[in-house]
């Protein structure tokens, strides 16, 4: 199947997903400076695959690529200091770092496959 568009490549469907769940979760936090870094770092992965994309340059892609993967590594450890200071359970941290750490392997494949 060839990708027409960067809302056909599951890892964006996945982060855009992931996006609303944070925003979601985060919406009522007092924690202004933790907010904000959780949710720029969760829009910085749906938003480098798209612009990635968009660049119509497999190398460009790549690289974009590879960002939004540094994102998801930065959610991740933005979900366990969340899961720490109890702005989350263990669990909904558990669960949340289980789906970054999906996307990172997605991004990964489209890495190898570019």
């Amino acid at each position: 199947m060839r990708i027409e568009k960067f809302e056909d490549i599951i890892a964006w469907q996945k982060a855009l997903n992931l996006t609303l769940e944070i925003y979601t979760l985060f919406d009522k936090s007092n924690d202004y400076g933790f907010k904000d870094q959780i949710q720029r770092a969760n829009v910085s992965i749906m938003n480098n695959i798209a612009e990635g994309f968009e660049r119509k340059s497999n190398n460009e892609f790549k690289h974009f690529l590879y960002i939004a993967k540094g994102s998801c590594g930065e959610v991740r450890s933005m979900l366990i200091l969340a899961g720490k200071l109890n702005k989350l359970t263990e669990y909904k941290a558990d669960e949340l770092k289980k789906i970054s750490l999906e996307i990172s392997k997605m991004l990964s494949g489209l890495i190898i496959t570019l």
